[in-house]
């Protein structure tokens, strides 16, 4: 279902379901990222859901981001992010640990300076070109801007919003997991299922 007129970048409260139909593929960046071809698999069977809770917190004024995520069959994980852009670590069963920051960005040119030739995120071998800018809708509140650095040696880098995806407003992540110089560039599109 697409993601109703009341779902916006701080706004995302909700469980949103993976629609493996439009996304791409993951199986090369968790290939990327290590993981041996049976849990790849069965990644790639489960149905993935996100049960998102936004919220200011009152205290400290800064945007927090909490993720329970199933995968029928498989555990579950969780994330807690703060959108401050501040490194905080985060161990799970599945990526091990990990170091990720997080920010809000207002515009669609922030964006795409952020990933262009000269930006950090190429310098450092985040990312490999503009994918992570392309696509988005302009909406009030921008993006979502993630970087994730692994004790594996794999970054994954994302830009979350909202895209036209066939005619209908859907969540979207860009998604760029790097690792000894490759790159492996994918769209996560979900579907919106309650609130």
């Amino acid at each position: 279902m697409a993601a109703p007129a009341s779902k916006t970048i701080t706004s995302l409260n909700g469980k949103w379901s993976l629609n493996k139909t439009l996304s791409d593929p993951t199986d090369p960046a968790l290939a990327l990222q290590g993981m041996g071809w049976l849990l790849r698999k069965a990644i790639g069977a489960a149905n993935v859901v996100l049960a998102v809770t936004e919220y200011v917190d009152s205290e400290t004024g800064k945007t927090h981001i909490d993720i329970e995520q199933t995968a029928s069959g498989l555990r579950g994980t969780s994330e807690a992010r703060v959108l401050d852009w501040q490194p905080r670590e985060h161990k799970d069963w599945l990526f091990g640990r990990v170091e990720g920051r997080s920010k809000f960005v207002a515009t669609l040119s922030e964006l795409a300076s952020l990933v262009a030739e000269d930006s950090e995120a190429r310098k450092s071998g985040w990312v490999d070109s503009d994918f992570l800018a392309l696509d988005w809708l302009e909406e009030e509140g921008g993006v979502i801007f993630n970087h994730v650095a692994a004790d594996a040696g794999w970054f994954a880098t994302q830009a979350w919003g909202f895209q036209d995806v066939g005619g209908e407003r859907r969540y979207v992540r860009n998604v760029v997991v790097a690792k000894g110089g490759k790159f492996e560039s994918f769209k996560m599109i979900y579907d919106f299922l309650e609130e």
